[in-house]
């Protein structure tokens, strides 16, 4: 990686993934392990890779996310330490977002003192269901009076920055039971809402049920109409639709860290499996935790791969992650070639695309594609 230093304008952002949890969802691909006998040997890798990535040009960073896994399953020692180790090997601006993932079952008091006292200030709350049958059906381990009641306590305790993820196009639901958990959870008066989804992926449990035919996938029709209706009832009680899952309250609540996705701007990942991007460069570390130990021990980085981007597919990711969001793209990645102005005038006309001044943004039909839209300027 190149020693260069980083754009003081435009700060990286940090991801640290926390690999641990007390039971693995049937649904979820993420890295993640029900062995916590190794959070002591993942918290030395940690060190190794934050001292090892200082070295390399990554120093000041204005966004940290701490995901997982499960975060909050850490003891408030261990997640002490692992703070410590973040702020003794870089440094923060004074207005950064740090946020944290948390299950529901986790809150208590005591951690969210702990989360206060070591400076997080905003939370991720894991809630998907507000319906018991539906949260026994994605073997999540709290009940809705507990995600209820792991509100009140954050609120109470002086966070007045979370966001509530929701899950919606799984077997068994329905309209209604969606509609009812967007009403209970509004109740809440969150500032931000994520909203997906059901991905059944293979290697899963539920994505082996799905191809055995045990397990019913949601049709595009069906996601169509949850997707839309979703957008539609948050945007009438006062929701910005700022990216195709993502919603807030105002501007000053979207969520800063993923921004830096979807923007492109550099980022730091740390742990097993976590991904990083820096100038036109791509790099993500391996996915097994016993793997990023070992290999940190050794004194070597736990990267897995790497992959430098062309102009033409720097292009591509800007559409590809521009048309997720409301921002949208610049024009002159669609204007600059032959056909560009002739598809966009198509689109929207179509009521696909909006066009304002320099940008191009997705309506919400325009959402519905998103993933399409660039291959139609491309081809």
């Amino acid at each position: 990686m190149n020693k260069q230093e980083m754009n003081k304008e435009d700060l990286p952002g940090l991801y640290v993934h926390v690999p641990f949890c007390k039971t693995k969802c049937p649904y979820c691909d993420f890295c993640s392990i029900t062995d916590t006998s190794l959070v002591a040997s993942w918290l030395e890798g940690v060190e190794r890779e934050v001292i090892a990535w200082g070295r390399e040009g990554f120093s000041t960073f204005d966004t940290l996310y701490i995901g997982g896994g499960t975060p909050s399953l850490l003891g408030k020692g261990e997640f002490e330490q692992l703070m410590g180790i973040l702020r003794n090997g870089f440094s923060f601006a004074p207005d950064a977002e740090v946020t944290v993932e948390v299950n529901p079952d986790d809150v208590t008091p005591s951690l969210l003192s702990c989360y206060m006292a070591l400076g997080i200030n905003r939370l991720s709350v894991g809630v998907q269901s507000l319906q018991e049958e539906e949260l026994r059906f994605l073997q999540r381990r709290h009940t809705a009076a507990r995600a209820q009641r792991a509100i009140e306590l954050i609120r109470s305790s002086g966070f007045d920055n979370f966001g509530v993820d929701l899950m919606y196009g799984f077997q068994g639901q329905t309209k209604k039971s969606w509609a009812d958990s967007l009403d209970r959870v509004l109740s809440w008066a969150p500032p931000h809402l994520s909203c997906y989804q059901l991905t059944l992926s293979e290697g899963t449990p539920f994505g082996r049920l799905a191809s055995e035919g045990k397990l019913r996938r949601c049709t595009e029709e069906q996601g169509r109409r949850f997707f839309t209706y979703t957008s539609n009832f948050l945007q009438d009680h006062g929701f910005a639709h700022y990216e195709v899952s993502n919603f807030a309250k105002r501007e000053g609540l979207f969520s800063r860290h993923n921004q830096k996705y979807w923007q492109r701007t550099p980022y730091l990942g740390i742990g097993p499996a976590a991904h990083s991007f820096r100038y036109n460069q791509r790099w993500w570390n391996t996915g097994s935790v016993g793997d990023y130990c070992r290999l940190l021990r050794e004194g070597r980085l736990p990267v897995a791969g790497q992959e430098r981007l062309s102009p033409e597919q720097e292009r591509l990711e800007r559409l590809m992650l521009g048309f997720r969001t409301g921002k949208g793209v610049d024009i002159d990645d669609i204007i600059g070639r032959s056909s560009g102005r002739e598809v966009l005038g198509r689109l929207s006309s179509s009521g696909i695309v909006r066009i304002e001044g320099k940008r191009v943004s997705p309506t919400l039909y325009g959402y519905l594609i998103a993933d399409r839209l660039p291959l139609i300027f491309l081809n």
